[in-house]
């Protein structure tokens, strides 16, 4: 027992021993960490300013250029990437021909790729492929996740690329590209009259269709070759599509998935058609009529002046209806703003049925709103569900300048407008205009085409006269001046906050309860 406690002893040479065997390993591995000999460090290169990083690269680009025009580059033997020159400061990976010295530089490569493929000519004006006039880049870095409006140039142009590849390749309706035509130009405007066209044009094309009879389920073949195509067009080719015509689609895809798959095609193709007669008669007509009957109570019988601004389907309803049926004395102040200037189809449908109105642009506002208006009606091409609205911009501002006046704001919206998504400002979601249309000063817009094209592309007169006019506007050469960039936005979204209640056909809520809504319907 006492043989088995007793500690074990060791002699000062085992200890020695012990404790030099990690030091003799400490020593070998530094010994392998040991530079070579011959390594030479160079020094670390000083911290250039920005100034003098930028008089480097213009050196480089200068040396560069000489270089391409001279051949004396340095030619490319295998893979490699060329920093192309681009307009807007955007840069390209080219992949290097094999020959040695024989084979293009990089200087001539990047002059070849900006002269065939990164420019493109349309309408007398060199573009990129982003579709950017060469030179500045005028794109706002805050809106440049937006797709970019297309010209009247590029318009008539896709046109003609439609007649002579894409009705002989694949399939086209000649109802898709005069409809994408309409929503190109801005000569279809407002969320229920693109969504309407948009179902008369799929009853026309279900009308004309035919499936394969190699088909084995029609609806997937109405889904994928009728549908789908369509509407992809319309939103890729001509314009970002409208919630109205969204939640129409997928009405339309849902009653095409909820069809017998044993139904013969022309008892299947009436039910269809029955069913988006009923979408736009319940939907869009008698929800119109409903909340002309719901905003209309709010309209006292003498005195009240009603504000409006821009064009709304349900608000000019409402109007008509207090006035003719109800026989209601008020006055209207319509509002307008550029460049679309939608406040004068309103004005002449207003005074056409002899309503006493006011016409002002936006910047007069504020004066009338201190002390004449008593109530405000705006319409809404979307209703989020956190209960903001998305309409025409300059909604906005009217919305705001009402709700801190204390004067009542009613949105008139119908439920089919409504959207799951939340949307808390006019960056992310949004839509682009022209920007030629806000260089254009002139405000006697008289149609929904361009009117700045047609009166400097050579469409509008003579060419005298026509570059007289030119000279008038200030920002007839915006694209010229350094530094100067304009913005067109289609929309703005307003608080909601600064909405009182919203008109729906199925009463007057306010906007806390559009989630709600949005559960009771099964959004």
């Amino acid at each position: 027992m006492s043989d088995q406690s007793a500690p074990s002893s060791c002699t000062p040479d085992e200890k020695n021993a012990a404790t030099s065997a990690p030091s003799a390993k400490n020593a070998e591995k530094k010994e392998k960490k040991a530079k070579p000999a011959d390594l030479v460090i160079p020094p670390k290169k000083p911290k250039l300013s920005k100034a003098e990083r930028r008089a480097l690269q213009e050196a480089q680009r200068a040396s560069k250029a000489a270089g391409g025009g001279e051949g004396g580059g340095k030619s490319s033997g295998g893979r490699g990437a060329v920093d192309i020159g681009g307009t807007g400061g955007d840069s390209g990976a080219l992949p290097a021909t094999s020959g040695g010295g024989d084979g293009p530089t990089k200087g001539s490569r990047a002059k070849s790729v900006n002269d065939e493929e990164k420019k493109d000519t349309v309408g007398g004006d060199e573009r990129d492929s982003r579709g950017r006039v060469s030179g500045e880049d005028k794109t706002i870095s805050l809106f440049s996740h937006l797709p970019r409006p297309k010209a009247p140039s590029e318009i008539l142009n896709h046109l003609a690329s439609i007649s002579s590849y894409n009705l002989q390749s694949n399939f086209m309706h000649p109802a898709i590209p005069t409809l994408g035509h309409l929503y190109t130009t801005h000569s279809l405007l407002g969320g229920n009259a693109r969504c309407r066209a948009m179902l008369q044009t799929f009853a026309l094309l279900l009308q004309s269709y035919t499936p394969p009879s190699a088909s084995r389920d029609f609806r997937h073949d109405i889904d994928h070759s009728l549908l789908k195509p369509a509407f992809q067009y319309w939103t890729t080719q001509c314009r970002p599509h409208s919630v109205s015509m969204g939640n129409a689609f997928s009405f339309l895809k849902l009653a095409v998935a909820s069809l017998e798959r044993e139904l013969e095609w022309d008892a299947a193709r009436e039910i269809l058609l029955e069913s988006m007669e009923a979408y736009v008669t319940e939907r869009i007509e008698y929800a119109g009529k409903a909340i002309s009957r719901h905003a209309g109570s709010k309209i006292q019988e003498h005195g009240d002046v009603v504000l409006i601004f821009g064009k709304s389907e349900v608000i000019n309803r409402l109007l008509l209806d207090a006035a003719l049926v109800d026989k209601k004395s008020f006055r209207v102040i319509v509002v307008d703003a550029r460049p679309l200037l939608e406040g004068r189809d309103t004005l002449a449908i207003l005074a056409r049925a002899g309503i006493s109105c006011t016409y002002i642009l936006l910047n007069a506002l504020t004066y009338l709103m201190m002390g004449e208006v008593t109530k405000v009606f705006l319409g809404a091409s979307a209703l989020m569900s956190n209960g903001s609205v998305l309409s025409r911009v300059g909604t906005a501002c009217v919305a705001l300048l009402a709700n801190s006046n204390h004067i009542p704001v009613l949105v008139g919206c119908e439920t089919y407008k409504i959207c799951n998504r939340v949307q808390l400002e006019s960056i992310t979601g949004n839509e682009l205009g022209d920007p030629e249309e806000v260089a254009c000063t002139d405000c006697a817009r008289v149609g929904p085409s361009n009117r700045w094209n047609e009166m400097f592309d050579g469409r509008g007169g003579g060419g005298e006269e026509t570059s007289e006019k030119k000279e008038k506007y200030v920002l007839a050469d915006w694209k010229d001046k350094p530094n100067l960039k304009l913005l067109s936005l289609m929309y703005d979204l307003t608080p909601s906050d600064f909405v009182t209640g919203i008109v729906t056909e199925v009463g007057i809520l306010p906007p806390s309860s559009v989630a709600v809504l949005l559960r009771e319907m099964g959004g």
